[in-house]
């Protein structure tokens, strides 16, 4: 099993889900993977988080511990002969507040990260939670939050919330016949209900024309994530 890369935790994960047209998402896919399907449905996540206690093999670099990670996501999946069906990630865009947390990520995962101006807010009540995560694009403020019950529940087997929340694996494209994968663990997460969302993303001028229609569009599922300890493992390169 490849070594550790990054272990960190990730704490109160908010997930906007929308369905989109598997056509607009064919250019993203990588080389060996196909788009993992649920009910009929292809599905784009905007997932903001905040990373804590962070290290790089093992080593917490200052300034680098504690910071949010917006993206824009979708999903895979990959045949294994060793191991049936992995289940993953790929990334549109990722942005988080520091340039050197975006290069090392681009560098060595062939990643899509941007560093931007970024903020979060968390204010928790005895019986509510409230979760806003945010960035400045192009001189713009763009957002989205939630306010949800304070009290976490498990996931449903078979359900949305598992789909989007179980996703193992990372994959990124490198090249031609040439796909980078990764292995990410953490227990199953706990969900706090939702109450009340809001989003004021321009998703043009986030991710481009691909995706400007979900402007107009009402997320079909919005989830928040309690979150966990998680381990990136060491990146394995697929010649395809």
């Amino acid at each position: 099993m490849p070594s550790i890369f990054l272990s960190a935790a990730w704490r109160r994960l908010l997930m906007l889900n929308y369905r989109v047209d598997p056509a607009i998402l064919q250019t993203h896919v990588p080389a060996g993977t196909e788009l993992d399907i649920w009910n009929g449905a292809c599905y784009v996540s905007v997932v903001g988080f905040m990373f804590m206690n962070t290290r790089i093999k093992g080593i917490r670099v200052p300034g680098h511990v504690n910071f949010e990670e917006i993206n824009l996501r979708f999903y895979v999946r990959r045949h294994d002969p060793a191991r049936g069906w992995k289940r993953g990630v790929v990334f549109i865009r990722e942005i988080v507040p520091r340039p050197a947390i975006a290069w090392v990520a681009n560098t060595i995962y062939r990643e899509h990260y941007d560093w931007r101006p970024m903020a979060h807010r968390w204010q928790d009540t005895a019986d509510e939670i409230e979760v806003l995560y945010a960035w400045r694009e192009k001189g713009a403020w763009q957002s989205f939050g939630v306010q949800a019950d304070a009290a976490a529940i498990p996931l449903k087997t078979g359900s949305e919330a598992e789909f989007i929340t179980e996703h193992y694996w990372g994959y990124a494209q490198r090249g031609p016949g040439l796909t980078v994968e990764y292995q990410v663990e953490h227990p199953s997460w706990r969900m706090h209900p939702i109450r009340n969302w809001h989003c004021e993303i321009d998703f043009e001028k986030a991710y481009g024309s691909a995706f400007a229609h979900l402007s107009k569009e009402e997320p079909v599922s919005i989830f928040l994530a309690e979150g966990s300890d998680i381990v990136v493992r060491e990146r394995n390169l697929l010649k395809i």
